[in-house]
């Protein structure tokens, strides 16, 4: 029986993003919680931008959703751990930086681990909150919402061009 889900999946080779944490990797810390905290928000938020590429979007949105990411895994050491092996992981998976990767090979490399639990978590999370910042809204010409201002019908319903 053939698995329906290899059929739709890239057909690039996929690149091994498990980090064994008991080993180094090149001269990278052994222990995943060794990743600095700046150096895992600059990874996810590169992250971020290469999975939800928006040109107009100015940094602190993408900053502001790899801060919630972040934060709703360090309420748990599981979730926390699991984020910080897929960075580390894609930072290895980069020849040791994914944040100078070019947009081409860093969707590469999230194309290989778009079914891997930890950017599974991330995505659920950071669909939320990048699309709900106010800057993305301005961005997007997104007016907010009507509700206490009457509703759309005065307010911005057949504006668009």
């Amino acid at each position: 029986m053939t698995d329906p889900v290899a059929d739709v999946r890239s057909p690039q080779t996929p690149v091994d993003l498990q980090v064994e944490s008991g080993k180094s990797t090149g001269g990278g810390p052994a222990d995943v919680h060794q990743l600095e905290p700046d150096r895992a928000k600059l990874i996810l938020t590169r992250l971020l931008r290469a999975a939800y590429p928006h040109p107009s979007f100015p940094d602190g949105p993408y900053e502001r959703t790899a801060d919630a990411i972040m934060t709703a895994a360090e309420s748990d050491d599981g979730d926390l751990r699991m984020l910080l092996l897929g960075l580390r992981g894609l930072e290895v998976a980069a020849q040791g930086d994914f944040v100078s990767a070019d947009d081409e090979a860093a969707e590469a490399l999230l194309r290989n681990v778009g079914d891997d639990a930890f950017f599974v978590r991330i995505r659920s999370t950071a669909v939320v909150a990048l699309y709900d910042d106010a800057e993305v809204w301005k961005a997007l010409g997104y007016e907010g919402s009507s509700f206490e201002h009457g509703g759309y019908l005065h307010r911005g319903f057949d504006d668009l061009d």
